[in-house]
């Protein structure tokens, strides 16, 4: 169901949660946001915990995130859960958040059924474990059918690769005759890459104050707006995501024009 104020408020209830509804436009509420998860290292660090506990502690900054997505109208979340650079991290914090996966998945199917998630994994399966993959898998599989948000996971992703993978296919299809390079156009490489049929993000959110993209949906994020907060994933909250809607809505999106 669209959402309304009273059910926001029923939602949002801090008073700085509340003052953020008043300025909220539910008219211009964006179709898609993306968001990079930073800071669970960190956020461990500064309790002396292990890593892997920050992202245990990310998990329950996702699940916030679903919840008030899908109470803002909002139909598509994209989270950056591991790049395909993080395999550089330490065996044991891989091997850590690759089990992870599957705990939270497993435990979270539920939540996702009632809430009427439906779960899309973006990435290579290239190297990651079978028992990961086999878990995203079912979710996908068990969350088909479901409709209220669709949640993108970008797993062992990067956005090089995923320009690289879409080239190679376009260019597979112009050696066997079936496409021809003049009619090639931007929406033909859309059609390509991992995201093909998801509108492009209207809004990226960053937190623990980085001020970088980090080769996250290179193409598709062309002209979202970015909004960067200094708050560590794992301390991010709904009012956090309401916040960002209402800053997105305070700019005048252009596409390059005046």
């Amino acid at each position: 169901m669209p959402p309304t104020r009273d059910s926001l408020e029923a939602f949002f209830t801090t008073r700085t949660d509340r003052d953020l509804l008043t300025r909220l436009d539910l008219s211009a509420v964006p179709a898609h946001v993306a968001v990079i998860m930073d800071g669970n290292g960190r956020w461990a660090a500064k309790r002396g915990v292990p890593r892997i506990l920050g992202h245990r502690a990310g998990a329950k900054a996702i699940r916030e995130s679903i919840a008030a997505c899908i109470e803002l109208g909002i139909a598509y979340l994209t989270i950056y859960s591991f790049s395909s650079e993080n395999w550089r991290r330490s065996a044991e914090e891989v091997g850590g958040l690759m089990n992870l996966f599957i705990e939270v998945l497993d435990a979270e199917i539920g939540n996702l059924m009632q809430q009427g998630v439906r779960v899309r994994v973006i990435g290579s399966e290239e190297g990651m474990p079978s028992a990961t993959m086999q878990a995203f898998r079912r979710t996908e599989q068990r969350t088909a059918g479901n409709q209220e948000l669709t949640l993108l996971v970008a797993l062992n992703y990067g956005g090089r690769m995923e320009i690289t993978d879409a080239a190679r296919a376009i260019a597979r299809g112009v050696a066997d005759g079936s496409v021809d390079p003049a009619s090639v156009t931007e929406e033909t490489i859309g059609e390509h890459l991992y995201t093909a049929g998801i509108p492009d993000p209207d809004l990226v959110i960053r937190t623990s104050g980085e001020m970088r993209i980090s080769n996250f949906l290179l193409w598709q994020v062309a002209y979202s707006e970015i909004w960067v907060t200094s708050t560590l994933w794992p301390d991010f909250k709904r009012g956090d995501l309401l916040r960002a809607v209402v800053e997105y809505q305070r700019r005048s999106r252009r596409f390059g024009g005046r």
